[in-house]
């Protein structure tokens, strides 16, 4: 992967190459960065160009500037895409990538060629008791994470991973996660049941892991309720990162969704 950086942000970015028809662009979970897609970089990069970027205050994303915030991602992939010369993605987003690549396809629809969500909630219709229940969890993580990364990083393992290699993986990124980075993840909120869903041109699959938590699966369901059109698949064996736990499953079920 050949790493760049998008003058005028923080966001670094990578890209396998475009000799092929189709993009695919990775949005990755919280606390780690695009590395936690390694294992479909390489499944995938000799059919597909692949373009990774960190989310800010990850991975080499945390060059930042005063006023700069998560809400900026989708507009600085939009840039990303007009630098390469890429017309349309399939996305795929897991945990906070699904988050922001549901705010990417409310602004830039017809950038979309498809859009696959994991281990997350629709944005535009998200239950508010459901959410408090989220914020809540998320916010003890967080006193966590302040008070020790390695900490952080320990337990964060075990509710973003099933297998122990998957858990081990995650720790070895989230372990590098800087705590002066939470502060991006403050202005999530903003992004949540502030558009209302169109008329999809797109394809749309959601997922979770068989071993995610309950409030994981009832996302799903709420989700499948108010888009029935979608595809929705279940992964065996695996936890909240579901490409991590299952890489096998998921490019199998990823290469199914595509050629359909």
């Amino acid at each position: 992967m050949r790493q760049l950086r998008l003058e005028n942000s923080p966001i670094v970015y990578y890209i396998s190459g475009k000799e092929h028809e189709e993009w695919v662009l990775l949005l990755h979970a919280a606390f780690v960065s695009h590395e936690m897609f390694r294992e479909q970089i390489t499944y995938f990069g000799d059919k597909y160009n692949m373009l990774a970027p960190d989310i800010i205050g990850h991975g080499q994303s945390t060059d930042t500037r005063k006023g700069e915030s998560i809400e900026h991602m989708s507009s600085w992939i939009n840039e990303i895409l007009a630098k390469e010369g890429i017309g349309k993605v399939h996305i795929i987003g897991v945990s906070l990538g699904a988050v922001l690549a549901q705010d990417f396809a409310n602004h830039y629809p017809q950038a979309v060629k498809s859009l696959a969500c994991f281990g997350g909630y629709d944005i535009n219709h998200f239950d508010m008791a459901l959410q408090k229940e989220n914020g809540k969890a998320q916010m003890f993580m967080m006193i966590k994470g302040l008070c020790s990364v390695k900490w952080f990083a320990k337990a964060n393992k075990k509710i973003s991973a099933y297998s122990e290699q998957a858990q081990n993986d995650f720790y070895d990124m989230n372990i590098q996660f800087p705590k002066k980075s939470f502060r991006y993840l403050a202005s999530l909120s903003r992004m949540v049941n502030v558009c209302e869903t169109k008329k999809r041109a797109y394809p749309l699959l959601i997922g979770c892991g068989r071993h995610d938590v309950p409030a994981a699966h009832k996302a799903m369901e709420m989700w499948k309720e108010t888009e029935p059109e979608s595809r929705a698949v279940i992964f065996e064996q695996a936890g909240h990162c579901v490409n991590m736990d299952v890489p096998e499953a998921f490019h199998k079920v990823m290469e199914e969704f595509w050629k359909s």
